[in-house]
């Protein structure tokens, strides 16, 4: 039974979500293609976060499983023509299923290892596929990528930028639905156990490495599902997409939004694709903003940005203790 914060929590969630799509005809351009941004790398920062906020597993591939989405699209979309009507939610499932097997494929290897081992295992698988997108030329287009010059028509042209929003936007609740309905079950709450005492786990008689090796293949399929809309949404994808850079992104908007919060993952990447794409065109020196916004969230914020209204209500606590005396020794004299 979810408490009165949690529910709370949800229902300001979803006034955001939704005033968010009531305003967005009255945004620019501009603002409006990196919303889209924010969304798409929420919903890989989400997929993220099944692993390093719920199940404690901290991985630098998840890049790799956005370029399959997206390189699986393109394909489809450059070879065949396939998936630019309404085969495109076909083509949108065939990308998360690819995704999902590859992380299937991975998950036996990076499972096996804990730590700062699992962390440099999901940099080397990450890091292979990169240089298969790279070197398979006759596949992949290596370093000129492959273009897809147009979006699909599934009853309404995609290639209208407010059209489109909504499509992403729609992925983006569904994912968010998903993933809260899943933590929240208690194949979610055993995830949450193995983070705490994986020991402790296995000693209750559950089979941890079955629980992390499928919170693996799930936080595949959604990394898939946010490659499939960002190859739609830039045109394009290269290898320059998924380098190693893209996945440390996607773990910084987790610790910066907050881990194990879902919505903090969305959070974090509001903030980063903000200050990259925006305040960029403003400051020259953008890249020290965003690395002090990291090493101040690391240093006074341990819990993300979500975790602002917790902190304030314990600096709050003493006060309301320090006053309960004074009110009983003013009452006995």
């Amino acid at each position: 039974m979810p408490s009165v914060n949690q529910r709370g929590r949800v229902l300001l969630v979803l006034g955001c979500l939704i005033a968010l799509a009531i305003a967005a005809p009255y945004i620019g351009p501009f603002l409006l293609i990196l919303l889209m941004q924010a969304l798409i790398f929420g919903i890989l920062a989400m997929s993220l976060d099944v692993l390093l906020g719920f199940t404690g597993l901290a991985s630098l591939g998840q890049a790799a499983y956005l370029g399959v989405g997206a390189y699986v699209t393109a394909i489809f979309a450059t070879r065949y023509n396939i998936g630019l009507g309404w085969d495109f939610i076909a083509v949108l499932g065939i990308g998360t299923v690819a995704a999902g097997l590859t992380a299937a494929l991975f998950g036996l290897i990076a499972i096996r290892a804990t730590g700062v081992y699992f962390l440099m295992i999901t940099l080397a698988l990450g890091m292979c596929t990169w240089g298969l997108a790279y070197r398979w030329n006759s596949l992949t287009g290596g370093d000129n990528g492959l273009n897809v010059l147009f979006r699909p028509v599934v009853g309404l042209d995609l290639a209208d930028d407010l059209t489109f929003f909504y499509v992403v936007w729609g992925f983006f609740v569904l994912t968010l639905s998903v993933l809260y309905l899943l933590v929240q079950s208690p194949f979610g709450r055993s995830l949450e156990g193995i983070r705490e005492s994986e020991p402790r786990m296995r000693m209750l008689g559950y089979h941890t490495w079955l629980h992390k090796y499928l919170a693996f293949v799930i936080a595949g399929g959604f990394g898939g599902l946010s490659g499939v809309l960002w190859v739609h949404l830039a045109g394009i994808i290269s290898p320059e997409d998924i380098i190693l850079t893209t996945s440390v992104d996607a773990l910084l908007m987790v610790v910066l939004g907050g881990p194990g919060t879902l919505i903090g993952g969305a959070i974090g990447a509001v903030v980063v694709v903000f200050i990259r794409e925006y305040l960029s065109t403003q400051i020259g020196w953008w890249q020290y903003i965003l690395g002090v916004v990291y090493i101040a969230t690391i240093l006074y914020l341990p819990d993300g940005l979500m975790g602002i209204p917790a902190r304030l209500r314990q600096r709050r606590q003493p006060t309301e203790t320090e006053a309960v005396p004074e009110v009983a020794s003013s009452a006995s004299s």
